[in-house]
């Protein structure tokens, strides 16, 4: 859809410029087919915010693990009520496919081997982030340079060779941790509330800790694991 010649352009036109004027190019292009990947985390909300100021209609989706917390799921109808206007699409992990690894594997299987805790991702999250793809030719995305080590050097403008070479969007790539808290408490945004119990970044509930003040963010995630990337697959993946 973009040429390579096209999205280096691009990128160049809007590395210094405002996250809601990336938004408002990818809504003028690609709408309605395009969507927010939202994971109920802190930079979601604040995208999402931005969506309903360049868009009647926002598009989101969101995938359901079948293990998220309970503060995750009280956020997604807090979102539902403050905008109404925006239409938000679940995803499910195929029910065959975690009925069967289960039984192989075991319920907790992700504690046993880095192997088997990404095979957890693969069927959770991955997947249904394939199905929730089809149909669109653009997704965003929270992410930030800042995050991880395997994110330092995403632009705000990509083609996600790994989902069919459609564009990917991350208007907030070169914000900081600082910059999304100021949005969210200036904007008074509903936000998720593990965030008040000391964690940083937030995913499903047997696979994220709260972190102290000194950790680095992304250290509560699978926080068994000593070393390794800690993603999970759906915007790093091994090929």
């Amino acid at each position: 859809m973009l040429s390579q010649k096209e999205i280096e352009e691009l990128n160049n036109h809007f590395e210094n410029r405002e996250p809601l004027e990336v938004l408002r190019w990818g809504v003028q292009k690609f709408y309605p087919r395009i969507a927010l990947a939202c994971s109920l985390q802190a930079e979601d909300i604040v995208i999402l915010d931005m969506m309903n100021q360049v868009v009647d209609k926002p598009i989101i989706f969101v995938i359901d693990t079948g293990r998220l917390n309970q503060e995750t799921y009280n956020l997604i109808d807090e979102l539902r009520t403050k905008y109404p206007k925006t239409e938000i699409r679940i995803y499910f992990p195929d029910k065959e496919e975690v009925e069967d690894m289960v039984n192989r594997y075991g319920v907790n299987l992700f504690y046993k081997s880095v192997e088997f805790r990404k095979l957890c991702c693969e069927i959770r999250k991955v997947k249904p982030l394939q199905r929730a793809l089809k149909g669109l030719d653009a997704w965003i995305t929270g992410l930030r340079r800042e995050q991880n080590v395997t994110r330092t050097k995403i632009k705000k403008i990509e083609v996600d060779q790994v989902n069919g070479g459609i564009i990917k969007i991350n208007p907030l790539a070169d914000w900081t941790w600082e910059q999304v808290w100021d949005y969210i408490k200036r904007n008074n945004l509903p936000y998720n509330k593990l965030y008040d119990m000391g964690y940083k970044s937030i995913g499903c509930e047997p696979c994220t800790r709260a972190v102290k003040s000194w950790e680095h963010p992304r250290a509560g995630r699978w926080w068994w694991e000593q070393s390794g990337d800690k993603e999970c697959g759906l915007h790093f993946r091994e090929r």
